[in-house]
């Protein structure tokens, strides 16, 4: 076997490992998951899965981070169609909620990313996708005046928090969505202030 298809075959193993892992994580949830049912389900050996992934936790990680990469790339996406910064930050808050409605996204990234890493590396995890570019779409807000001078860390973390808990209540109040969504977008003008409502 040449090096190159050595190569593709880890990959594939690779790409294999994170797809069966994470639908059996998303279906029951990290603690209910043993090793021996990932290496099962990707059809390779536990030594397989060591040589790719250190603990069940390093295979965690890698799906977790591909959960936040998948919601990133849709809440760009969402916010791409809009011309204007001011629509485009409530569009992509909008599709986050939405993304996250998603039991399935839920669980990963939401309930068993905190509990299984810790508060600390999830928020890490999070401040280096979703919370960096809602930082750097309020700043820039800022900065062009469509939203009055203020502190943006903090703004940052107030919305992020707010958008993360309302994912996680709409777990257990599904059909709020539409109404969620509604609450977001006056939360989000009331930043506007009265001069520009």
């Amino acid at each position: 076997m040449t090096e190159t298809a050595r190569t593709r075959q880890r990959e594939e193993t690779r790409r294999v490992l994170l797809h069966e892992t994470r639908a059996l994580f998303a279906a029951k949830g990290y603690a209910a998951v043993g090793l021996s049912e990932i290496v099962a389900a990707a059809g390779v050996t536990k030594g397989a899965l060591y040589h790719h992934f250190d603990s069940k936790t390093d295979l965690f990680r890698a799906v977790l981070a591909e959960v936040q990469e998948e919601v990133g790339a849709q809440v760009a996406a969402a916010a791409d169609t809009e011309p204007d910064p001011w629509t485009q930050l409530t569009t992509g808050c909008a599709a986050f909620l939405r993304a996250c409605a998603d039991p399935l996204i839920q669980r990963i990234l939401l309930i068993d990313g905190p509990a299984v890493l810790g508060w600390h590396e999830w928020r890490a995890m999070d401040e280096a996708n979703s919370a960096r570019h809602l930082h750097e779409a309020l700043q820039s807000l800022v900065d062009t005046g469509v939203l009055p001078a203020q502190p943006v860390a903090p703004l940052t973390q107030l919305l992020s928090g707010a958008m993360n808990e309302a994912a996680l209540w709409l777990a257990t109040n599904p059909e709020a969505l539409p109404d969620t969504i509604t609450a977001l977008d006056r939360l989000l003008t009331g930043l506007r202030g009265p001069a520009t409502n």
